[in-house]
């Protein structure tokens, strides 16, 4: 294929992406238990009055934050996930590499499993401190780890160091939360469990204030990274002829990626597989490893497939709620081996 080709090539495929996101947004505000025609729903978003009452406050407190709780997640996973095998050369890195998922998991088991009565709220389900609660629990968690892989990741030289210090990193404090679910009653760890399978659907418009400020702007910043990304990816000494100095860079895509996955988790918790899977996808599907394209397209198809999962995890039509990470992993992992088998080798080079 010709440069020009392929340019154009690009440019289809992030239409089509784009296209995509919109559909499945609508789609997302379309289905669920009650089916609410499209024009209803764009009827609401532009400030009219819904046929029936009920179709606006469903739209409008319950649907748009949940999709655009969605909508974001996936692109900060995918995005977060092209940074980390980017970083460190390894197809199976994703944004939780660093223990970031560990560390979340850790302050919410101590909260749930040792705090009695945040425990107990959170286990009711009722209460906004205690959503609150977990909330910046898990954000403290995956900050205290990710501080101490950045200590790390700015004073050793090799990359794959750090990798593996992320990696034992996750493993002490899994063992941690390990003892607490040992020791913990029966109910706390229900709510723990629940916690741990992920979900867009806790989020409200006051959480988004914060929510979406910090993942737009990481976006943004990697974003403007990319020529770094795209040295790091032939080698950090082909980067440093570049003039790319590697500690500053490696320690600036650990703040990005952890800041887009530590927010996911959160406020939605462990969302897994969209931080694995949408790079790859993305890869394949534009033929190309240059992080200018990609980024965007990471942007797009993990907010798209995001939004996928979480319409089938709603069962249309039924007031079943189905979790989260098992559709994302059982929706997205025979369409990657498919891509995978299909794509060209150089794809994933």
């Amino acid at each position: 294929m010709t440069a020009t080709g392929a340019a154009q090539h690009r440019v289809a495929a992030l239409t089509a992406m784009g296209a995509s996101l919109i559909v499945t947004f609508g789609l997302a505000l379309t289905l669920g238990s009650v089916l609410i025609p499209l024009d209803q729903v764009a009827t609401v978003l532009v400030g009219g009055e819904a046929d029936r009452d009920a179709w606006e406050t469903i739209v409008l407190d319950i649907r748009l934050p949940r999709a655009i709780t969605a909508a974001l997640a996936g692109a900060a996973l995918g995005v977060a996930g092209l940074q980390m095998q980017t970083l460190f050369r390894n197809p199976l890195a994703d944004p939780f590499t660093l223990g970031i998922t560990s560390g979340a998991s850790l302050g919410v088991a101590l909260l749930t499993l040792a705090g009695a009565g945040a425990a107990g709220a959170f286990a009711s389900g009722l209460g906004l401190g205690a959503a609150v609660g977990v909330t910046a629990a898990a954000g403290l968690g995956a900050a205290a780890v990710v501080s101490l892989v950045l200590v790390l990741a700015g004073r050793v030289r090799n990359t794959v160091t750090v990798l593996v210090v992320g990696l034992m990193v996750g493993f002490t404090t899994g063992s941690i939360v390990s003892l607490l679910i040992w020791f913990a009653d029966p109910e706390r760890i229900s709510a723990f469990v629940r916690w741990g399978f992920g979900t867009f659907r806790t989020t409200t418009w006051d959480e988004l204030r914060i929510f979406t400020p910090v993942v737009v702007v990481a976006l943004v910043a990697t974003a403007l990274s990319a020529k770094v990304l795209n040295a790091l990816l032939l080698g950090e000494r082909y980067a440093e002829t570049m003039g790319v100095r590697i500690r500053r860079a490696r320690v600036g895509v650990v703040i990005t990626a952890s800041a887009l996955a530590g927010t996911v988790t959160a406020f939605a918790g462990p969302i897994g597989f969209l931080g694995i899977a949408v790079p790859h996808l993305a890869r394949a599907l534009l033929d190309t490893n240059d992080h200018r394209v990609l980024v965007p397209a990471s942007v797009l198809l993990g907010a798209s497939v995001a939004l996928l999962a979480e319409i089938v995890a709603q069962v249309p039509g039924n007031d079943v709620t189905l979790p989260i990470n098992a559709i994302t992993a059982l929706i997205g992992a025979p369409v990657v081996v498919v891509v995978l088998l299909r794509a060209s080798p150089r794809s994933f080079a």
